[in-house]
């Protein structure tokens, strides 16, 4: 069957979904106690496809203020990838690699958000990365434009840009611990239709 929608995907395409995210967030991790120079565990990320008001109300609401980097993914996987960040996961990153207590988002400036940059290149990659290998595809992503803004804001950019192709997105959460700190980030995942196709056919998931 070829796809149309997000929800198209049946339980088993979830499945594959949620392994991927398995060995996506696994690698992040690993590349983050790299980083960080600590050990980081992360739980098993929980996966869904929801539209985007649910996506906005599992962000804290519409107002709650995140920092935002938002990825092109090219190549045989075309697309959209934004990592977000919750003030706690930006707080723990920014005091273990600036040594800086991070009060507010207000209180950034470039040094800070060059740091949390490099992170979400990072985990960007950790994904693209298991997306790429286990399904045979070549994937690139863009340099990513961040900022700081509240989540209806950050979620209308793809709203708005694959409003003719669906009003669902993959949406991955993750949680981090660290030094008995937890901290949460998540990762919103658009394909187009025709990518989304390529990657199923690819995992034999097609039919």
């Amino acid at each position: 069957m070829a796809f149309h929608d997000f929800t198209d995907l049946d339980d088993m395409h979830l499945d594959v979904l949620r392994e991927i995210g398995n060995i996506g967030s696994g690698n992040a991790a690993t590349a983050l106690s790299e980083m960080l120079s600590k050990p980081i565990n992360i739980a098993v990320p929980k996966i869904s496809i929801l539209d985007y008001n649910t996506v906005v109300d599992s962000l804290g609401g519409p107002e709650n203020l995140l920092v935002s980097l938002l990825f092109t993914m090219t190549d045989d996987v075309k697309g959209m990838m934004i990592f977000l960040l919750q003030k706690d996961f930006a707080h723990m990153l920014l005091n273990t690699l600036l040594g800086c207590e991070l009060k507010s988002f207000n209180e950034m400036g470039e040094m800070e958000l060059s740091a949390l940059k490099e992170v979400g290149n990072i985990m960007a990659a950790s994904y693209v990365n298991a997306i790429s290998t286990l399904a045979n595809l070549r994937m690139n992503i863009s340099v990513p434009d961040i900022c700081i803004d509240m989540a209806g804001a950050i979620l209308s950019v793809p709203a708005i840009h694959y409003a003719n192709i669906s009003d669902k997105i993959i949406f991955i959460n993750d949680e981090f611990n660290a030094d008995g700190q937890s901290a949460s980030s998540q990762v919103l995942m658009i394909p187009d239709m025709e990518s989304l196709n390529k990657i199923m056919k690819n995992l034999g998931l097609d039919s």
